[in-house]
């Protein structure tokens, strides 16, 4: 594999194609004798904890969102059947991987700022709960004085 093979998911952030390791296998499912003779699925694995070309904070993330597909020792695993060849489930595995890279590479979200109900919210809600309140108690029992 080249350097053209290279994913290249932002300015900090590549995945270099001699870090990726792909195995075909037999897939399941529908596709006749096709699919006993031919191994069209593809196994993709990603060593995230060792990858050169990401950040520590983009491994660390990566291989939190890779879940159930990711090893103790930092390893991704992806597996393609989605398709009847060989080179449109790798590309579909490379996509999934690059998809995955991208979403731990994104800037975590801004932290959330503690706001204050406005006064007439509160008033609001304070007459809305008296309403109900009263309409409960009109639902009891009636007295007969």
């Amino acid at each position: 594999m080249s350097t053209e093979d290279n994913i290249i998911i932002d300015r900090q952030t590549t995945i270099y194609s001699d870090e990726l390791e792909e195995a075909f296998i037999r897939a399941s499912g529908p596709g006749g004798q096709n699919v006993n003779k031919v191994a069209t699925a593809v196994q993709l694995r990603f060593d995230a904890a060792n990858a050169r070309g990401l950040s520590q904070y983009v491994k660390e993330r990566a291989i939190k969102l890779a879940g159930q597909r990711a090893s103790k020792e930092g390893v991704i695993l992806i597996e393609a059947a989605r398709f009847r060849t060989q080179e449109q489930n790798r590309a579909d595995a490379r996509q999934r991987l690059t998809e995955l890279v991208a979403k731990a590479a994104e800037p975590p979200p801004a932290p959330r700022k503690k706001t204050r109900p406005t006064k007439g919210s509160i008033e609001r809600r304070l007459k809305a709960k008296a309403g109900r309140s009263a309409i409960k108690k009109l639902r009891g029992r009636i007295d007969n004085d």
